[in-house]
């Protein structure tokens, strides 16, 4: 009951949440329908009770928040009517459509318990993200842009977009690296999340680094080892969808299940269904290449030898032709060889007798000449010798006249000489001066007479004018 404090009715707290609790429990007397987004299941595994965590967007922002229950031996059922249904459990991140009876607790306050959850409503939106993926992309004309890459002949360096705990990861590398054709494959694993809400991101992030090193790669290949629909939710995202239709090489996917194809897989540039389908299909490829190689080889070795064959039968009958052409030729060239020979030793005979005729003819003339020619030139040489001989006397003569005059002129020209006729020869520095321009004042000059020298100061110099 209220009490009065100070003139003014008083209310308990406990009384307080107890009208509270009792209106609501008979004002709300009904289970109804509700849908919203479960954020959080907070799932509690040592009591099997659930607190989901409701919440409700416009425009990418909450606009309503509640709690809510759901029991033990509720959860178990709902959860299996999910796996049943959708072959997946009752997880974060979904929205639901739920039975519901509101409930007010005095410590715990307001909050929903839900009774029941209707996973057909949960698939049905997940297949409504899924068109819209779809329409826009479309529209935008990106959904089949992946698939109208050019894939290498041999898609060898292979970049992955996997969990490295995943099984399926594990098994497209078996797959890959122990083939029975011994292929050679470079891949490298680009770890990350592949479901629930940061799958999305994480995803795109990975798509980034590969995008950065993109000349070292031919494919992408996204791995996930299996699952169900609400699982495989994040491939309907349009953000990711978009950015795999843009991605500048191929990416294959293999995400593990036959069922309700998602978004990814569709504009991927081939969807292999499976990680193990994914290396069966690169290996393929190789196969496509090799087996025909194979094949020709074969086919050219086959040829290659029955052309081998028919050549040497060919060069076997052309080699006995040859050697009987061959002896006939012979046979004909040494008979006329032998002609030719008689021929040459006949005509060799006349002309040898011809030329030594010539020959006896041109040595008689010869010797005629000789003795003329011989007398001729001793006469010529007598004639010669005497002339000679005038010449050299007279060119004596004149030789001597010409030295003794030479050397009274040198005997007249010498310093000694000249010195004697009063003249001087001056030196500066040790140097003959032959010009005004070599002297000036101060300077130390030699004089050198016939007797004697003079060192000498020079004080004043006149330079002599120029005649005109």
């Amino acid at each position: 009951m209220p009490e009065e404090v100070d003139k003014k009715i008083v209310f308990s707290l406990i009384e307080v949440t107890r009208s509270i609790q009792k209106t609501i429990v008979d004002r709300y007397t009904s289970q109804f329908w509700v849908k919203a987004e479960m954020s959080k299941l907070n799932h509690y595994s040592h009591s099997g009770h659930c607190y989901p965590e409701l919440i409700e967007k416009q425009d990418g922002k909450i606009i309503a928040q509640l709690k809510s229950n759901l029991w033990k031996d509720d959860y178990k059922l709902i959860n299996e009517n999910f796996l049943q249904v959708l072959n997946e459990p009752l997880k974060d991140g979904i929205k639901i459509l739920f039975l519901a009876k509101i409930l007010f607790d005095p410590i715990y306050g307001l909050s929903l318990r839900i009774i029941d959850i209707d996973p057909s409503f949960t698939l049905g939106d997940l297949e409504k993200e899924k068109l819209e993926t779809i329409r826009k992309l479309k529209e935008q004309e990106l959904f089949n842009k992946n698939k109208t890459l050019d894939i290498p002949l041999l898609p060898q360096r292979i970049a992955i977009i996997s969990v490295e705990t995943s099984k399926g990861y594990a098994d497209f590398l078996n797959v890959l690296d122990t083939n029975p054709w011994n292929y050679k494959f470079f891949h490298f694993l680009f770890p990350s999340l592949l479901q629930g809400e940061k799958a999305v991101d994480s995803i795109m992030n990975q798509l980034d680094r590969i995008r950065k090193v993109i000349q070292h790669f031919d494919v992408v290949a996204v791995i996930r080892g299996g699952g169900g629909d609400i699982g495989l939710s994040c491939y309907n995202n349009f953000t990711l969808a978009k950015e795999i239709a843009l991605f500048p090489i191929p990416v294959i996917t293999g995400i593990g299940h036959t069922t309700n194809e998602t978004v990814v897989e569709m504009i991927s540039y081939s969807n292999a269904i499976t990680p193990t389908k994914i290396a069966e299909y690169l290996i393929q490829k190789y196969h496509n290449f090799s087996v025909p190689i194979h094949k020709a080889q074969e086919k050219i070795i086959e040829k290659s030898k029955r052309h081998l064959t028919d050549e040497k039968s060919k060069l076997q009958t052309e080699e006995k032709l040859l050697h009987a052409v061959t002896e006939n030729i012979l046979t004909e060239q040494k008979t006329q060889i032998k002609k030719q020979i008689q021929s040459i030793q006949q005509y060799s005979g006349f002309l040898l007798r011809i030329q030594k005729e010539q020959l006896m003819n041109l040595i008689n003339t010869f010797n005629k000449d000789i003795v003329s020619f011989c007398t001729y030139l001793n006469q010529e040489i007598k004639h010669l010798s005497a002339d000679l001989k005038k010449n050299v006397l007279v060119l004596f003569d004149q030789q001597f006249l010409i030295l003794t005059n030479l050397e009274k002129n040198i005997f007249i020209m010498s310093p000694g000489n000249v010195l004697k006729r009063g003249f001087s020869i001056t030196l500066k520095n040790g140097n003959g001066i032959k010009s005004y321009d070599q002297v000036k004042e101060r300077d130390i000059i030699e004089t050198i007479l016939f007797d004697g020298s003079i060192i000498s100061e020079v004080k004043t110099t006149n330079k002599q004018p120029n005649d005109e």
